[in-house]
């Protein structure tokens, strides 16, 4: 279950301006994102977003680790890790079909930004330019988990057939 933080209990703000997202947005329009957000917290091991579900929100993660989870035959399998100033949920949150991994907290202390879809439906009407940079860093996160993929399965394919693929 997650915690909620007021954003004023760590620095959002100089997260924020380390993150890619930032790199073309003024303090102002940081702190106009940040608006729109709320911190959360979670313990290890806690379930952030479950297979099955609707994605409700999108979530860049301030501190910590989380793991991303598949469930094969009953048992969890870790699919990938996303650490700090990465953002995550948006496959889900986008397309609007069941999320096909969970989201695990795998640090003590994991600490998000969540950002809803009423409040990201704001943002897109009332700071456009916000929502586009917002966007694109989903379109990165998800290039960054397929490359990850396809490296690993080029490489069990390799490691298996020993590079004779026709």
């Amino acid at each position: 279950m997650p915690h909620q933080r007021s954003t004023e209990q760590f620095d959002l703000n100089d997260v924020l301006c380390q993150n890619k997202f930032c790199e073309s947005l003024t303090i102002r329009e940081v702190n106009t994102f940040l608006e729109f957000t709320e911190a959360v917290s979670y313990k290890k091991g806690d379930v952030i977003a479950n297979i099955g579900e609707i994605g409700d929100a999108l979530f860049f993660v301030i501190e910590g680790v989380t793991g991303l989870f598949h469930e094969n035959q009953g048992k969890e399998v870790e699919i990938g890790e996303l650490e700090a100033g990465e953002l995550m949920g948006s496959m889900s949150f986008f397309d609007g079909k069941p999320r096909s991994a969970r989201i695990r907290a795998m640090s003590a202390d994991t600490k998000l930004l969540r950002i809803s879809k009423t409040m990201y439906n704001r943002l897109r009407v009332e700071h456009p330019y916000i929502s586009v940079l917002l966007l694109e860093q989903a379109i990165m996160s998800l290039d960054h988990l397929f490359r990850g993929v396809s490296i690993d399965i080029a490489s069990f394919n390799q490691y298996m057939y020993g590079g004779l693929m026709r």
